[in-house]
């Protein structure tokens, strides 16, 4: 059944595709957060936020698998896929890394081709920079050359593109050091100590940067006009309850990591003769 509000048009959906720093996280993760997960806290009911990002996906993985397959299969005209990858590209291991002018731009300019046959909007966000200073406590830039490769595929398919590395990066370099690891997944004496996480982490963030992530990217789609302005909401509101940020039951997250994922037809994938 199409989703409706009110009298109005059919309910758009915002599908969101990406790695561990977009996933929506489940309680064992607290205090970490993905930006994908707080989407919703700055968008109206006229449209419904799907987070399909997963945990350890690169555009490769995630499209070999089926992910980028299933949300083809469940999109409709008028919807949303905002495409995120570049965490994980970089990684040397079989079955998720590419090369970023090579594979890692076939698999985004395919994403972009497949969403518009179905009559969707495609939508690049770059992916944001990890908490790395050098010596003089400079933002090092670590994956700056995935977000090169991005930025020359919206401009060849003259796809929108929201940069949130380089907000990351003026972020950063504005708070320094001691104030981004406030920001990022360091554990407090206090804090969850049976949670899965390491206890230090330069590269996930915490909910309240996701927060700020999500502001940035609904901000940014209302300023270009990639979805209606009045869609947008509480962009100046600064405090959102545990229930708001929406951490998932662990039974929930393990689910929705197996499912959605759908075949990948022999001539979609990457490499088949079209």
């Amino acid at each position: 059944m199409t989703a409706v509000y009110g009298d109005g048009p059919p309910r758009r959906r915002m599908f969101v595709t990406g790695d561990s720093t977009v996933v929506t996280r489940s309680v064992d993760y607290l205090p970490m957060a993905g930006w994908g997960q707080v989407l919703n806290l700055f968008l109206g009911p006229e449209v419904e936020v799907v987070n399909c990002a997963r945990a350890r996906a690169s555009s490769k993985s995630y499209y070999d698998r089926g992910r980028f397959q299933w949300i083809m299969d469940n999109v409709r005209p008028g919807d949303y896929v905002v495409i995120s990858f570049g965490q994980v590209d970089w990684e040397r291991e079989k079955g998720l890394f590419t090369e970023p002018f090579g594979e890692y731009q076939e698999y985004l300019r395919q994403m972009v081709r497949l969403t518009r046959e179905a009559q969707a909007h495609p939508v690049l966000v770059l992916t944001h920079e990890r908490r790395k200073f050098d010596a003089y406590e400079n933002v090092q830039r670590f994956l700056h050359i995935y977000p090169m490769a991005m930025r020359e595929i919206a401009e060849e398919t003259c796809t929108p593109l929201v940069d949130l590395y380089a907000q990351s990066i003026e972020w950063w370099d504005r708070l320094g050091p001691a104030v981004t690891r406030e920001l990022f997944a360091y554990l407090k004496p206090h804090e969850n100590p049976t949670a899965n996480l390491k206890g230090w982490d330069d590269t996930h963030c915490r909910s309240e940067a996701a927060v700020e992530f999500a502001r940035f990217i609904v901000r940014a789609l209302r300023d270009q006009r990639i979805v209606p302005a009045h869609w947008v909401h509480s962009l100046d509101r600064m405090d959102f309850t545990t229930d708001e940020i929406g951490w998932l039951d662990t039974d929930t997250f393990n689910r929705l990591t197996k499912e959605r994922v759908a075949p990948v037809p022999e001539s979609a994938r990457i490499g088949a003769d079209t």
